[in-house]
C-alpha cells in the first residue's frame, strides 16, 4: 500500500511541476515575466528612495476647486452685453472643471452629453448640489 502511495505521490509531483514548468514558459514567451520582474524592482527602488513615486492619475482636489471658484466667479461677472461667445467660453470651462471634480467625487453626471439649454443647466445645478454634499462647496 506504501509503494502504491509513493507512486501516486511522484505521478502527483510531476504532474505539478510540469504544470508549473509549462506555466513559466508561457510568462517567459509571452513577456509577461520581463514585465513582472520589472515591477518588483521598479517598487524596490522605490522602497530604497532610488525611484520617485508615480505622478498622480488627476490633480489635486483643492486646485480643481479653486478653478471652479475661479470660473463661477468669471461667470457671474461677464457684463450685460457682452458676446454671447464669451459667455458661453466661460461656461463650457466651468463644466469641463465641474466635470473633472465630479469624477474625483464620484458623483455620475452627463454635462459633457447634454446640449446647452435648459436640460444642461439643471443637470450642472444637481452636480453642484451633489458636489456640495460631498463638501466641496462651489459657490
Amino acid at each position: 500500500m506504501s509503494e502504491a502511495l509513493l507512486h501516486l505521490l511522484a505521478i502527483t509531483g510531476l504532474l505539478v511541476g510540469s504544470f508549473a514548468a509549462m506555466g513559466l514558459a508561457f510568462r517567459l514567451f509571452s513577456g509577461q515575466l520581463r514585465l513582472d520582474l520589472r515591477a518588483r524592482r521598479t517598487a524596490r527602488r522605490r522602497a530604497r528612495g532610488l525611484e520617485p513615486p508615480p505622478e498622480p492619475v488627476h490633480r489635486p482636489v483643492e486646485q480643481v476647486a479653486a478653478d471652479l471658484r475661479r470660473l463661477a466667479g468669471q461667470l457671474d461677472r461677464v457684463p450685460a452685453g457682452s458676446p454671447q461667445v464669451r459667455r458661453r467660453g466661460f461656461q463650457a470651462a466651468y463644466d469641463d472643471v465641474l466635470a473633472e471634480a465630479a469624477a474625483q467625487f464620484a458623483v455620475p453626471n452627463t454635462l459633457a452629453t447634454l446640449p446647452p439649454g435648459f436640460p444642461r443647466e439643471v443637470e450642472r445645478l444637481r452636480v453642484e448640489t451633489a458636489l456640495a454634499e460631498a463638501g466641496l462647496s462651489v459657490r
